[in-house]
């Protein structure tokens, strides 16, 4: 009797688990949406992205979606928090989310989900609230890396800033990461999971974060191509301000990492002959190292594009395909040349957007498209929402599943701005922290510029020093490469007014009032009213 009723219960439990559907989240580390085909930018045409762009025809692409700080680990912190910078405390690169803050995974396991996480984590702490992770340690390497998996007891050397090395749990792998991290999750799809259990799956590829090392099987593509430049690459017109430009001009060499030879330090690299260089007017060389750039980077998005594929091929396979939700994102966006910027960081658009595919037959119908604004706070309560489960109060993000059931139409009451701060103040490609609001038409942007922690130093041997504050405003429709500060312009001191309105209470809504920081408060109420 007791076998039988066993037997009853796992039957039951196991056609209720299979009702639910599966869920595969792949974020790439700053893939951004100029370089996706099925967002129809300059780069489209090169067809660098087939497969991500079926996720996206076969179901719905999101034309805005944000990050709320465009830096790795606190969008990753975002996104499994649910919550803003303030409130999950992962305010840069060096804080750790803690443990016990891991809160996706902890919350979809209550709804009866294995959870696993695969590749690039970056939040410091060991993601043990995940039922299996493999993950490699800090950034990693792009070729033959080193992770970590669940329950590992071998020991290996990894090298750390500094020429020192450290020692870890871990065990390296041959191959190049996209593929390797490709082999680790679909070994675990086939060999290591529960099957009895709906899953959710975090893949998460390395590339194309800079350093834009490809597989070599990629050194040819592109080759012969003329990559498109963008305008603003080399007239940069009106964007910007004293905050990021320096009274006249006198910071231009200084603030923002750069293309071509503006930055006195922090720049990309020519690869060729030093002395031809030497010759080439600013223009001849900003080209030159600008088709080596993208095509790099374009390089390590092919090798991302072809491994989804393969995830593709093996769900179709076992018949799982139509019962998983299939996300794929990137951390945030970036900056591929546009006003002359490499990297992220920036509130500006390319920084700024994210990538946002879903495909779910079940739930999403073809060829949907929806402008709603979603940010990266909401990912997790979406995925709860799709798993069957609600939003925790703790969470300050909102499940936005009624858009992808309704062919991208937002619910009545749905937010119609989203919120951006980004802290670490002339950080590594230095950007002067900011924050501000970003509606369907406008956005609002206020440089504080000034360090969260005051006994900071700025790295790179840069004398520790406040730059300008000043606002930044941006009309969308009429202006959508941001290419003219409106800020000044008395026709829209009322909408100005009326953003700075919001902005003031979206910090307040969000715990983004910098309570700890008072030296911030200062900065921001002296210059509020500019």
């Amino acid at each position: 009797m007791k076998k039988i009723i066993h037997f009853l219960i796992c039957t039951i439990t196991f056609a209720q688990n299979s009702e639910k559907p599966n869920i595969l989240f792949i974020m790439s580390d700053d893939h951004t949406s100029q370089a996706i085909g099925v967002y129809g930018s300059r780069l489209a045409h090169l067809n660098p992205t087939p497969n991500i762009d079926r996720i996206g025809k076969e179901g719905i692409i999101f034309k805005n979606a944000f990050c709320t700080n465009s830096i790795c680990t606190p969008s990753r912190a975002n996104i499994i928090t649910g919550q803003y910078s303030q409130t999950n405390g992962v305010l840069d690169l060096h804080i750790p989310l803690k443990v016990e803050r891991q809160y996706l995974p902890i919350e979809m396991k209550k709804l009866g989900y294995q959870t696993a996480v695969i590749g690039k984590w970056h939040l410091k702490k060991i993601p043990e609230n995940f039922d299996y992770y493999n993950i490699l340690p800090g950034q990693g390497k792009y070729f033959d890396p080193v992770l970590t998996e669940i329950g590992e007891t071998n020991d290996v050397d990894i090298p750390r800033y500094g020429g020192r090395i450290e020692t870890i749990k871990g065990r390296k792998h041959k191959g190049h990461s996209s593929d390797v991290i490709t082999d680790l999750s679909l070994e675990w799809l086939k060999n290591k999971r529960d099957k009895s259990k709906p899953f959710l799956l975090l893949h998460h590829f390395k590339a194309p974060h800079a350093g834009f090392d490809s597989a070599l099987r990629y050194d040819s593509y592109l080759e012969n191509e003329f990559i498109p430049e963008p305008a603003s690459l080399y007239d940069n017109k009106n964007n910007g301000s004293i905050a990021t430009k320096g009274v006249d001009n006198s910071l231009i060499d200084t603030i923002g990492s750069s293309v071509g030879r503006r930055h006195y330090k922090r720049r990309q690299i020519y690869k060729g002959n030093r002395e031809a260089a030497k010759k080439m007017t600013d223009k001849e060389y900003k080209s030159t190292v600008y088709q080596n750039y993208l095509k790099r980077y374009l390089r390590c998005v092919k090798g991302v594009d072809d491994n989804i594929k393969r995830l593709l091929d093996y769900l179709e396979k076992t018949g799982e395909l139509d019962n998983t939700v299939v996300i794929y994102t990137g951390d945030q966006g970036f900056m591929l040349g546009e006003h002359d910027y490499i990297d992220k960081r920036w509130m500006y658009e390319e920084s700024l957007r994210m990538p946002f595919l879903v495909r779910y037959p079940k739930l999403i119908q073809a060829g949907s498209a929806s402008e709603a604004i979603v940010n990266n706070v909401d990912y997790a309560p979406t995925i709860l929402d799709l798993a069957g489960g609600k939003t925790p109060e703790y969470m300050q993000g909102e499940s936005f599943k009624y858009v992808l059931a309704n062919k991208g139409k937002e619910p009545k009451g749905w937010k119609q701005s989203t919120y951006y701060r980004y802290w670490m103040h002339m950080y590594s490609h230095f950007n002067p922290a900011h924050f501000g609001i970003r509606t369907k038409r406008y956005k609002l942007i206020f440089f504080y510029g000034l360090h969260y922690n005051k006994k900071k130093k700025n790295n790179d041997g840069l004398p520790k020093f406040q730059t300008p504050a000043a606002w930044e405003f941006y009309d969308l429709k009429n202006d959508p490469e941001e290419l003219d500060n409106k800020y000044a312009d008395p026709k829209y001191s009322k909408i100005i007014q009326k953003l700075k309105a919001e902005l003031k209470e979206q910090r307040k809504q969000y715990n983004e009032e910098d309570q700890k920081y008072p030296h911030l408060q200062e900065v921001i109420s002296t210059h509020w009213n500019d």
